[in-house]
């Protein structure tokens, strides 16, 4: 694990679970995520591991082993990518950029040995440099509107949800004293989940498929050429029928306690004992939509169902079409 040294921020909460090394809140939950919804502040991910390709052959290589197009990708341009397994599963998450001499990319904590040896098993004769780069560079996360100065030469992946820059480890503390108020990872958790944005290790499990979390509309390129798990992406887009669907919930607000990640999903016409359709994968409270989560269910589960979450009612909203 690594813990951040912006734990001692003044009313810095630590994070537990996957998020385990920086602070899930600074004290107050919603005034931090309103801040990251007005485009303030910034969200300490020094603990999301960082690995770096360098090489001339890097981007046709990552090419070859990704679900992305990323052959001709543009220096600066943001990419995300997952690595599947022969079945089509998905085994990690990859959010890219390339500054024309090496791609960066930040990972999920603790999947970066397991992606290093599988990328090194795959590097042949191909002119790649491979390395851990968490020692290095820290991840820190900027909201779409922020104005923080980011100093020249830094990489940074912008999207549509903020800047995500890859500080050096040891210009961490004085980059935030500059970003704005710190943003604990329960608030950016709170938006990615109403943005119905999947998580690995969350959404996912061992037999998770991208079609089931809508994956396909952001983190696979249909058109590109072969890379190991490419027959079940194809045949299940072409068939339409992957056997779960990511769903959005709008939990009962009348429950003190959030369902938990893997709390089981009935439809609430079968009542508590019920038989199970489904798992809660997130959770949160949200500053203005209230107790949220998202869960994964069977793809035949009446879009119009109400659920429950636990022993709490949900209305679901559709994520991936049935």
């Amino acid at each position: 694990m690594t813990k951040s040294p912006l734990l001692s921020l003044p009313g810095a909460v630590p994070a537990e679970g996957p998020d385990e090394g920086v602070a899930a809140h600074y004290g107050d939950l919603f005034r931090e995520q309103r801040a990251l919804a007005d485009g303030t502040g910034f969200v300490d991910l020094s603990h999301r591991p960082v690995v770096a390709v360098s090489g001339e052959d890097r981007l046709s290589w990552l090419h070859l082993l990704l679900t992305q197009h990323v052959s001709g990708l543009p220096p600066g341009r943001a990419a995300e990518a997952l690595i599947l397994s022969a079945h089509g599963h998905i085994e990690h998450a990859l959010y890219l950029v390339d500054d024309g001499t090496t791609t960066w990319m930040h990972v999920e904590p603790g999947t970066q040995d397991d992606l290093l040896a599988y990328l090194e098993s795959m590097r042949f004769f191909y002119r790649v440099e491979l390395r851990d780069a968490t020692g290095d560079y820290a991840v820190v996360h900027l909201p779409a509107g922020s104005i923080a100065t980011v100093p020249d030469g830094w990489v940074v992946r912008e999207t549509p949800y903020g800047r995500d820059v890859f500080v050096p480890r040891g210009e961490l503390e004085s980059f935030a004293e500059q970003a704005g108020p710190p943003i604990g990872t329960l608030a950016l958790e709170a938006l990615r989940i109403e943005a119905h944005r999947p998580r690995l290790g969350l959404e996912t499990d061992h037999r998770t498929i991208p079609h089931e979390l809508g994956w396909l509309d952001t983190a696979v390129h249909l058109d590109k050429g072969c890379y190991r798990g490419q027959e079940t992406v194809a045949r299940v887009h072409n068939l339409g029928r992957p056997p779960r669907r990511l769903v959005f919930l709008h939990l009962d607000g009348s429950e003190v306690k959030l369902p938990g990640h893997g709390t089981p999903v009935r439809l609430a016409d079968e009542g508590p004992e019920g038989r199970q359709i489904g798992f809660v994968t997130s959770s949160a409270r949200h500053y203005e939509l209230g107790p949220i989560a998202l869960a994964l269910v069977k793809r035949n589960v009446p879009a119009d169902a109400v659920l429950l979450a636990g022993s709490v009612p949900a209305n679901q909203e559709i994520v991936v079409a049935p």
